[in-house]
């Protein structure tokens, strides 16, 4: 395994790499042929290259398997979730296009949703070390869900999603909320137990969360889940945290109530509840949730640091 420095100075000199798209995500299509132009502009030389609109592990394989330095990985938060899973523990970087609806990882490594930027990071930036969330058996980069936002990313349909972007949960959120009822959810951390009723909890890894920050300081290697319910018992306790949550994350510390930060906790809930994985479904509670810390080689910006 080569020193982050050492991968850094390979994939500047060398500039060997593999590009994976999800092209069935809202902008991979559109942008797959330009970010392919653009990484050949800036010297890169493509080991492989593939839109994939079938199975996306397959292709990542395919990828891996060529052996680049750097594998550059297009889509939204479920497609750079399963890349670095997949790349955990690998002598090998992971790339960022951020082509989603929210690109929640993205942001939390500094990178906006910003082909030019992103790119620009792969020539320049450095390699550093994130830490892995695991729920049950599976890797995640940035949040799980569960309640309510893993019923969303069930039922939000794939068209409006393409249509009208991230604002498309938040539409199919409101007309499932009608019948959702609330959640009595135990968290078991650190030799506490935590009780609350709510329509949704979230886990978090990274910073981000809908394209908004959590807190202001939430990052992807500080060792650290967040765990935090949104609103009461009531719709409009749920409303009124959302919009919170939205509007002052960026004010707001791990410190402060409701947030619980750990390394490791048991979430279980009065009736078995439907849980996402970065925006992908992943079973139901009872759930562990752990880290698997500096699991994870991705490309930054220039100036990150590493935790």
């Amino acid at each position: 395994m080569r020193t982050k420095q050492q991968l850094t100075d390979d994939i500047r000199s060398e500039r060997r790499a593999a590009l994976v798209v999800n092209a069935r995500s809202r902008r991979g299509r559109q942008f797959y042929d330009d970010a392919h132009a653009r990484l050949q502009a800036a010297g890169f030389k493509l080991l492989g290259s593939y839109g994939v609109e079938g199975d996306l592990e397959r292709s990542l394989q395919r990828a891996i398997d060529l052996g680049p330095d750097l594998l550059v990985a297009g889509g939204g938060d479920g497609t750079i979730s399963t890349a670095g899973r997949m790349l955990a523990h690998r002598d090998m970087a992971l790339g960022l296009l951020p082509l989603g609806t929210t690109n929640n990882f993205a942001r939390t490594i500094g990178i906006p949703p910003d082909l030019d930027t992103a790119i620009t990071t792969m020539t320049d930036g450095l390699v550093i070390d994130v830490d892995l969330g695991i729920a049950g058996d599976m890797p995640f980069t940035n949040h799980v869900g569960v309640g309510l936002s893993a019923e969303v990313m069930i039922n939000a349909p794939s068209r409006l999603k393409r249509a009208i972007g991230r604002f498309a949960y938040p539409i199919t959120a409101l007309g499932l909320l009608r019948r959702h009822r609330p959640l009595r959810a135990t968290v078991h951390a650190e030799g506490r137990e935590i009780v609350f009723t709510t329509h949704q909890v979230y886990v978090a890894n990274g910073g981000f969360h809908a394209g908004r920050p959590i807190t202001a300081d939430a990052h992807a290697d500080d060792r650290l889940l967040v765990a935090y319910p949104v609103g009461g018992a009531t719709r409009r306790e749920l409303l009124r945290e959302t919009a919170r949550n939205a509007l002052t994350g960026h004010r707001r510390t791990l410190h402060e109530r409701p947030f619980l930060a750990v390394g490791e906790l048991w979430l279980e809930t009065d009736r078995p509840a439907a849980v996402e994985v970065d925006g992908e479904p992943c079973g139901r509670t009872p759930l562990r949730i752990a880290l698997d810390a500096n699991a994870l080689r991705i490309m930054a910006p220039p100036g990150t640091e590493d935790h």
